[in-house]
């Protein structure tokens, strides 16, 4: 159902530094903003207020307590909440990573393995020491096949862990590249006696309901199956002085309460019933914050600006499908959607249209490939559309002089060169089978976007079904790429890297819970994956990216959809938030910031 606690990892994935000392943070070019004696980071207010409740919602349901396996939904904040990794990012630097559970890090001079020393203070919520064993037993059960594919993946080209002192622990490398040893960093400790007592892969139905223990600043305090869980702050939190820690986590209870509905979600929200609400529905934010406790100060919204790679929301063809096989059918059913018309009449003109797979950022291709980009691309030049070649990154527009009628006239001829004609208004191929399939929903908001492009699609004789599906149901169809086409996002670091191996490869298109929803299975795009993850330069990464995102977008995997530069939130006006705006982050990082006002 949701990628939260993915795109977390994704939303932190950073570079490898230049130096390669013992440090207590590491960064791409050797510059820490926050020196080694520094006590909170810049976007965090020292006077903060301590206690209080914050209530947040979720929508659907949850039925286990373990965040990083493939069945089941488990309750979001787990992995904010309780759980910790060895290094953490700052939210107002691109690139660096500062040591929480690992005291510092250090890299081999060959670059072929980091040694992260564990910080003596650091427990796990029972009391227990966190030890190198804890890391390395958290390293091969993360990687070991019960976990979620998209831990084996991220963490693939990490080889093996090796205790070598009391409290030092060795991650060795498959093959080196410049992010891998943050990558390391962001290795979730899970406590060994825990996990070694509720396995990952029990099938007992009590292990997988047992409250895990964390090293985080809060425990689970009491859960309502699907309904709600409440997260009490740890009083004995080993990391509640830590320089990374301070000013944070400033509630002593967070409480997430479970809506089957986003309407009734936000009525909720509007009545009372929870305190903070990132809005994702143009409509909801233009005409549906509204009413008495809006207008007396009762309930704030705020439109606030971020600076993070925006990556690519779009409608998903599943090429698994016989349908969707032949680029020129996708390209066609691309142009049918008019998103200048829908900005306009459904989302008051607020977005901006996806133009690349890494929106919003300095990795999106422009123009025509320069000889830096033609160096990877030239030896697959056979294999690829003339279009990467001799054609910009450029959505299909219906402003003048372009038109839909245009698009569609286009599509149409699209569609007859693939082999589908109309007979009697109904699009079909040679074997008379009609051209119909399904759009696969999670939301009943999106219905309103899908209904004036099924109209449109209607227009060149193809029939679609859509509708909203339970969201558990929806999340088991996905993990196991059963559907037609569906909605979704492809979030993007600030530093791509090992993600894209889950989103793109041939090694996750037919594996389960994999992100790779298009099935993607093309040897251009696996080289150039891996040119970005082994990348030695800032300068390589970027050309490899804008490389890889011209094939992608030439394949035409997606329906391109739309982004925002900024995050909207609704909050109860008695929450408080630091003055500083961090540059990289998503509303609830920057609500682990705030507190209860006086």
């Amino acid at each position: 159902m949701r990628f939260y606690q993915y795109s977390l990892l994704l939303f932190i994935s950073l570079f490898l530094p230049e130096t390669l000392f013992a440090a207590h943070g590491v960064s791409i070019d050797g510059h820490l903003k926050y020196g080694k004696d520094f006590t909170h980071f810049d976007y965090v207010s020292l006077k903060a207020n301590q206690g209080g409740q914050l209530r947040l919602n979720s929508l659907g349901s949850y039925d286990k307590m373990n965040p990083f396996t493939l069945k089941g939904e488990a309750p979001d904040g787990l992995s904010q909440y309780v759980f910790e990794t060895l290094a953490v990012p700052s939210l107002d630097e691109p690139f660096t990573e500062y040591g929480l559970i690992a005291q510092d890090i250090e890299l081999a001079p060959d670059k072929k393995s980091v040694t992260f020393t564990i910080n003596p203070l650091a427990k796990f919520s029972d009391g227990s020491p966190i030890t190198a064993e804890d890391v390395q037993f958290s390293l091969e059960t993360i990687k070991g096949d019960a976990a979620h594919p998209f831990y084996q993946m991220y963490f693939k080209d990490i080889e093996h862990a090796k205790i070598i002192g009391k409290d030092k622990i060795r991650f060795y490398f498959v093959r080196p590249n410049r992010k891998l040893h943050l990558i390391a960093g962001q290795l979730p400790v899970l406590s060994k006696a825990f996990y070694t007592k509720h396995p990952f892969n029990s099938n007992n139905r009590e292990d997988s309901l047992t409250p895990p223990i964390g090293s985080g600043p809060y425990i689970v305090n009491k859960f309502g199956l699907g309904k709600f869980i409440t997260y009490q702050k740890n009083p004995h939190y080993w990391a509640a002085k830590h320089p990374t820690r301070t000013g944070m986590f400033n509630f002593d209870t967070i409480t997430i309460t479970y809506y089957k509905d986003p309407i009734v979600s936000l009525e909720a929200f509007k009545a009372g019933e929870f305190d903070f609400l990132p809005v994702y529905i143009a409509k909801q934010w233009q005409r549906d914050m509204t009413g008495s406790k809006f207008d007396n100060g009762t309930l704030t919204k705020k439109n606030i600006p971020h600076s993070n790679n925006a990556g690519m929301q779009g409608f998903v063809f599943n090429t698994r499908k016989a349908l969707f096989q032949d680029a020129r059918v996708r390209q066609a059913l691309g142009l049918a959607f008019d998103f200048e018309w829908t900005n306009a009449s459904l989302f008051y003109s607020q977005y901006t249209r996806n133009h690349s797979y890494f929106s919003n950022s300095v990795y999106a291709a422009q123009g025509l490939p320069g000889e830096d980009e033609l160096q990877l691309l030239n030896p697959w030049r056979d294999q690829l559309p003339k279009e990467v070649f001799t054609e910009p990154l450029a959505p299909p527009s219906t402003n003048p002089p372009g038109s839909l009628r245009d698009n569609l006239h286009k599509a149409q001829q699209l569609l007859a060169e693939a082999g589908w004609t109309i007979k009697g208004g109904k699009l079909q191929d040679g074997k008379g089978n009609a051209f119909r399939f399904s759009i696969l929903l999670a939301d009943n908001a999106f219905e309103r976007v899908i209904a004036p492009y099924a109209s449109n699609l209607a227009k060149l004789g193809i029939a679609v079904d859509y509708r909203t599906t339970d969201l558990s149901l929806y999340s088991d169809r996905i993990k196991n790429f059963d559907f037609d086409m569906v909605v979704s996002t492809f979030p993007q670091s600030q530093s791509p890297g090992n993600e894209q191996r889950d989103y793109w490869t041939i090694e996750s298109a037919d594996r389960k819970g994999a992100r790779n929803l298009a099935g993607i299975k093309s040897p251009v795009v696996d080289d150039l994956v891996n040119k970005i993850i082994y990348a030695d330069t800032q300068d390589k990464l970027i050309t490899a990216c804008r490389a890889l995102d011209r094939v992608l977008w030439y394949g035409y995997y997606v329906v391109p959809n739309w982004y925002l530069a900024t995050h909207r939130i609704a909050y109860a006006a008695w929450l408080k938030q630091p003055d500083t705006l961090p540059l990289y982050y998503s509303p609830t990082q920057w609500l682990d910031t705030w507190w209860k006002g006086n």
